[in-house]
């Protein structure tokens, strides 16, 4: 049957307005689907040869994301780990933008080839949570640092350390950071016996110790010992064919070289100077005994104990108008004779304080002996002075005369005097440390035809009185049979001293 015309234009018109309705009532119906997405972008920092992955997490629902069950292989994610929260996607002038979480991953195993992470996010708004999410980045390409160009030696740049101290020297040298070096730099460390505290010549080495700078070994460290009086320490480029044995006046220096100067290949190395003068005392040992001798002479013996073989020791002896300069190398001696009566003396050295001496009579010289003989008249008194000693002043008295007399070594002097009423002569040496003598006269019976009692011609002798002797202590020294006089002193002392000196 049909439908008349504006009935079925009626039900069209019905089945096309609940068509409508439904198609409305499905676009106005609330999206089920919440995502997010992963990706992740390799690169690699050529300045280390490091790797790293950015990865970017998508959120396209207009609510905040969770981010649970994480995994990241090969090694965590700074930034990233469950709790995570992924912004919300957001619009902006009718246009929707998803929300985003940038993170970067360190590659810390350089023999992994994929990076990954995975992970479900979760919106509690809803309650809604998603299916794993993954993302990878391939680890396989290339990536190395680039190559550093080498430097020249001299373009090279290091830092030092450089100290001395009591019981030797050390020195760390480093280069630069960062710096190639197209061939091996060798520095040494050197230390020097020194003449002075200052810099002077010739100075001989010691101890080194030499090490080699290489782009695998790029620090080394240097220790010398020192000696134990005046060094230098010296702190160079160069190896051990560059160390100079022995530095002398206008010879080879290390100069420029010197890690720390101020221009050259030694101011490539920043740090202090690397070079020291120093020392508390001079390396060779000056020594000086005086020895008197009885002559008058004074035997000056010298002597160098210094610790090293290298420094002589030039001393000067002065007394007077004498003076004489001598050379004494290590281990030897030498001995200087100041004459008699050159007065007092003075032996200078390097390093030495000055040795003043005067001259003393030793302890063990001949003494001078005396004679004294006399008759009715005269009264004579002879000072005898032994060979090898120096000239002797007596002082004699008889009564109220007093005459000195100078004897010569080797050589006597006789003093006469009228004789008086005193019985004895006293003998004085003033310069000598002995008590006087006091002699008595021998006996002379001058009444009697000058005859003396006691003598071998029974008395009647007219002979005038023997001479009489002693030591200086007063002793008698010996009785004859026919002994006519009382007392005398004659000196005596064992052999005269012989210094000498023997290296």
């Amino acid at each position: 049957m049909k439908l008349n015309s504006p009935l079925r234009r009626a039900a069209t018109v019905l089945a096309g307005a609940l068509i409508g309705l439904t198609g409305l009532t499905v676009a106005g119906s609330p999206a089920s689907a919440h995502d997010t997405t992963v990706r992740g972008v390799a690169s690699c920092d050529t300045a280390t040869g490091t790797r790293y992955v950015t990865w970017t997490l998508t959120n396209d629902w207009p609510a905040d994301a969770t981010v649970s069950d994480l995994k990241t292989t090969p090694n965590a994610v700074d930034g990233l780990q469950n709790g995570t929260v992924i912004d919300k996607a957001t619009e902006q002038y009718g246009h929707k933008q998803d929300g985003e979480k940038v993170v970067v991953q360190k590659i810390t195993d350089n023999a992994a080839t994929k990076a990954t992470v995975s992970f479900k996010s979760r919106w509690s708004v809803d309650g809604y949570e998603d299916e794993q999410n993954e993302g990878s980045a391939d680890l396989t390409g290339p990536c190395a640092p680039a190559e550093t160009p080498c430097v020249r030696p001299g373009d090279a740049k290091f830092t030092h350390t450089f100290a001395v101290k009591e019981d030797g020297s050390t020195a760390t040298v480093t280069l630069g950071e960062g710096i190639k070096l197209c061939q091996d730099e060798p520095v040494t460390l050197v230390s020097y016996f020194a003449p002075k505290p200052q810099f002077s010549v010739p100075q001989y080495k010691y101890d080194s110790d030499t090490g080699v700078i290489t782009n695998a070994k790029r620090s080394v460290d240097l220790a010398v010992d020192v000696p134990k009086c005046n060094t230098q320490v010296d702190l160079f480029f160069g190896g051990e064919d560059d160390i100079i044995g022995e530095i002398t006046e206008g010879g080879k220096r290390y100069g420029d070289r010197k890690l720390g100067s101020g221009g050259g290949l030694g101011a490539r190395s920043k740090g202090p100077q690397g070079w020291f003068n120093g020392g508390s005392k001079g390396c060779q040992t000056p020594a000086v005994e005086p020895l008197s001798q009885c002559d008058g002479t004074v035997a000056i013996n010298l002597s160098n104990d210094g610790l090293t073989d290298k420094y002589p020791i030039d001393f000067t002896v002065k007394a007077g108008e004498f003076s004489k300069t001598v050379t004494v190398t290590k281990g030897k001696g030498e001995t200087v004779t100041v004459p008699a009566g050159s007065g007092s003396i003075t032996v200078s050295a390097p390093g030495m304080k000055d040795v003043v001496y005067d001259w003393a009579p030793p302890a063990d010289c001949a003494l001078p002996g005396v004679v004294v003989e006399n008759d009715c008249d005269t009264v004579t008194v002879t000072v005898e002075n032994p060979e090898g000693v120096r000239p002797v002043t007596a002082r004699i008295t008889y009564g109220d005369t007093v005459e000195d007399v100078t004897v010569a070594s080797g050589k006597s002097e006789k003093v006469s005097f009228k004789r008086g009423d005193d019985t004895y002569a006293t003998i004085e040496f003033p310069d000598l440390d002995v008590e006087p003598i006091k002699a008595t006269l021998g006996e002379v019976d001058c009444d009697n035809g000058g005859g003396g009692g006691g003598d071998s011609n029974g008395g009647d002798s007219d002979e005038p009185g023997l001479p009489v002797t002693g030591p200086v202590a007063g002793g008698i020294a010996g009785v004859a049979v026919l002994l006519l006089i009382a007392g005398g002193v004659f000196f005596f002392l064992a052999r005269r001293r012989k210094v000498t000196f023997t290296a």
